[in-house]
């Protein structure tokens, strides 16, 4: 691995003042570079100005120790980020702006100058003084980089979470929106915040939205029927399934077996999947159906054991929301595993079927606006 020779001469190596602009406003923030790599650490290589990635840690523990450990570990495990935020509003540089981090995969790795992970807490108080700072890092971020502050919108440039890499890109990560949910901002709530702003008392630079009494708006839901079958391991394809009922037809599969390939397909909108197998992780998402087409119409590897399935349901534009709503079994339990929405966006959800290192036996989908299950 190559690394970098000295990138900017006289870096402070205690707390540095580090200002935000926001819409004529400005906060000022303090960074803490006592856990930053040295001139000698840390990739060599500069990034694309595309995109600022927005994570959350996954662990409830404070950000400084977060920043000791990506400090310390950063070549072993091959992980860190720009900027650590938690501890009641602080903010923890690791890497350097500008040069590649090693948080969320190749491609965005390559193209984000700033990458911020977002500490986890259980106190609402310090949830919100966190909260703050890592809107306005990331917005801020986005501006230095003439970035588009959008969150998660489908251009190929913004602020971007850790999920929409996943679900674009590469990987199995859904951060940070299970733990912002788990302190009650919804995705667009936070894509709201970050468009925006915080100004320095830590309110909205502009107010969010408030429901109102608005006319109904009548409902445009369509009827989605999802077609899917497996294949039986060293066997062959098993009789597809059309939506999710009771009895011997209603889901995919053979109980007590294993299964190494699947197809889906629905009749309007569209549908991404992907599985997990013992043998190899997450496979690709595939985009397509076709048994005949190993390759791109199907998801596994014939003679790999399948353990875990996750899809994503994208809903025509002008439609009734609706999802992809799915349930599995393994051989080694009975009774179905918790119910999926899509691939963990929605709270109170599992963000994917099935079990690791359990074969997956049965497999029931339906695509609605709830969960019949």
């Amino acid at each position: 691995m190559q690394l970098k020779n000295k990138l900017i001469a006289g870096l402070v190596a205690g707390a540095a003042a580090f200002f935000v602009g926001l819409n004529q406003q400005v906060s000022a923030a303090t960074v803490n570079n006592d856990y930053a790599l040295s001139a000698s650490e840390g990739s060599s290589l500069r990034t694309s100005n595309n995109v600022i990635i927005a994570h959350a840690t996954a662990v409830y523990a404070p950000a400084r120790n977060v920043a000791t450990y990506e400090k310390r570990e950063w070549y072993n495990v091959g992980a860190y980020v720009q900027y650590i935020v938690g501890d009641g509003g602080k903010i923890y540089r690791v890497g350097q702006e500008g040069y590649q981090a090693w948080g969320a995969g190749s491609w965005a790795n390559a193209n984000a100058p700033v990458q911020v992970e977002l500490a986890q807490t259980y106190d609402q108080a310090e949830f919100r003084k966190d909260y703050v700072t890592y809107v306005n890092l990331l917005r801020s971020s986005a501006v230095k980089y003439g970035i588009p502050t959008t969150v998660d919108s489908s251009a190929w440039r913004g602020v971007k979470s850790h999920l929409w890499v996943t679900n674009h890109v590469w990987g199995d990560h859904t951060d940070p929106y299970g733990y912002l949910a788990s302190h009650g901002v919804t995705k667009a709530q936070f894509a709201h915040d970050v468009h925006y702003g915080f100004s320095s008392s830590g309110n909205y630079v502009s107010p969010a939205p408030k429901p109102g009494h608005k006319p109904v708006r009548p409902s445009n839901k369509k009827h989605v029927d999802v077609t899917y079958a497996m294949h039986q391991r060293n066997g062959h394809w098993l009789s597809p399934v059309k939506n999710a009922g009771s009895g011997a037809n209603g889901f995919a599969g053979v109980p007590n077996s294993a299964h190494d390939m699947l197809y889906i397909k629905v009749n309007h909108g569209s549908l991404m999947y992907r599985v997990h197998t013992i043998e190899d992780g997450w496979l690709p998402f595939v985009h397509k159906a076709n048994k005949n087409d190993t390759v791109n119409g199907v998801a596994g590897i014939k003679g790999h054991t399948i353990d875990g399935v996750q899809m994503y349901y994208t809903t025509p534009h002008g439609e009734t929301y609706q999802q992809a709503y799915y349930r599995s079994q393994s051989t080694q339990r009975s009774g179905y595993l918790g119910t999926c929405a899509d691939n963990g966006t929605v709270n109170g959800y599992d963000s994917w079927a099935g079990m690791y290192g359990e074969p997956l036996d049965r497999l029931q989908i339906s695509i609605n606006d709830h969960s019949n299950f």
